[in-house]
């Protein structure tokens, strides 16, 4: 049975900011609740009023503007897996949302709520990383924008305040035309990330250039390994220069044993997950331009 709490249908972003700061720390926005339900059940989370913001239309668009592609935190990931932006500047993203949970939970969980819960597995936030993406954080005073890679900070741990919400994701544009994604889950679909990986790269005459490798469910939160980007970034591409730069991916990594692998398997599997991913990037980034 889930406490009680009361409930408030927010209109707009200016509304659910004025209920976020009426309430405190006692309120929890809603959007999809594929992980805000699961923790009230579970007594992790205990909030007096859930702000829903599911109608908020302003939270639900997708648009191109200068130096940037903004998505909505309340797009949905099939809201992603659908849009035209998306698939033809963003197949990184396309890719993830093929490898997300169920049909049914695409259909609710939003991208801002994936980021804001912070797991360490959560399946968008590689490929964000990856993508160099920032995040939009809104207050009834006004707004900030942060480094994706700075907002988590720990598990289920964000820079979040407790009168923000995550209005926004901006991802700067150009973007890199090598755009890789690799998952190991203990099944084909719908699982849990045992790995996962995200790698971006362009090159010029096979030199790699703004090199961004993403990882997730290997550390206490997703994160960039600018250990290995380091390797790649400026150098010619070879199959040494990949191998490389995993075995430093794979050295960044923080991987626990638990019920889905050991730590040993987690590691072995970053490494060989990001040299895959790298050499795909690779290729892709030398495809003709359409």
């Amino acid at each position: 049975m889930l406490p009680q709490t009361d409930y408030v249908k927010a209109s707009s972003v200016a509304h659910a900011l004025d209920m976020l700061h009426q309430y405190g720390t006692g309120a929890a926005i809603l959007a999809g609740g594929t992980d805000l339900i699961v923790d009230m059940r579970e007594r992790r989370r205990e909030p007096t009023m859930l702000v829903d913001i599911s109608s908020v239309e302003e939270l639900a668009e997708i648009d191109v503007g200068t130096g940037n592609i903004r998505i909505g935190a309340g797009v949905t990931v099939a809201g992603l897996a659908g849009s035209a932006i998306v698939q033809h500047q963003l197949p990184l993203v396309t890719e993830v949302t093929r490898h997300f949970a169920d049909y049914l939970t695409r259909n609710r969980a939003t991208i801002g709520g994936n980021l804001a819960n912070a797991s360490p597995g959560a399946d968008l936030v590689p490929p964000l990383l990856a993508l160099n993406a920032s995040v939009v954080l809104a207050t009834a005073q006004g707004e900030r924008t942060v480094d994706l890679n700075d907002f988590l900070v720990g598990p289920r741990r964000t820079l979040l305040l407790w009168n923000e919400l995550v209005r926004a994701i901006h991802i700067p544009t150009p973007v890199p035309r090598g755009q890789a994604y690799e998952k190991l889950g203990l099944r084909t679909g719908g699982a849990i990330a045992v790995v996962s990986c995200a790698v971006s790269m362009d090159q010029a005459g096979g030199e790699c250039r703004r090199v961004r490798i993403g990882l997730g469910a290997v550390a206490p939160r997703a994160f960039r390994s600018s250990e290995a980007e380091q390797i790649m970034e400026g150098h010619m591409f070879s199959s040494d220069i990949a191998a490389r730069a995993a075995e430093a991916a794979a050295n960044s990594s923080q991987p626990i044993s638990d019920v889905r692998g050991s730590a040993e398997y987690r590691h072995a599997m970053v490494r060989a997950l990001v040299e895959r991913a790298l050499h795909a990037a690779y290729e892709r980034s030398s495809e003709p331009q359409e």
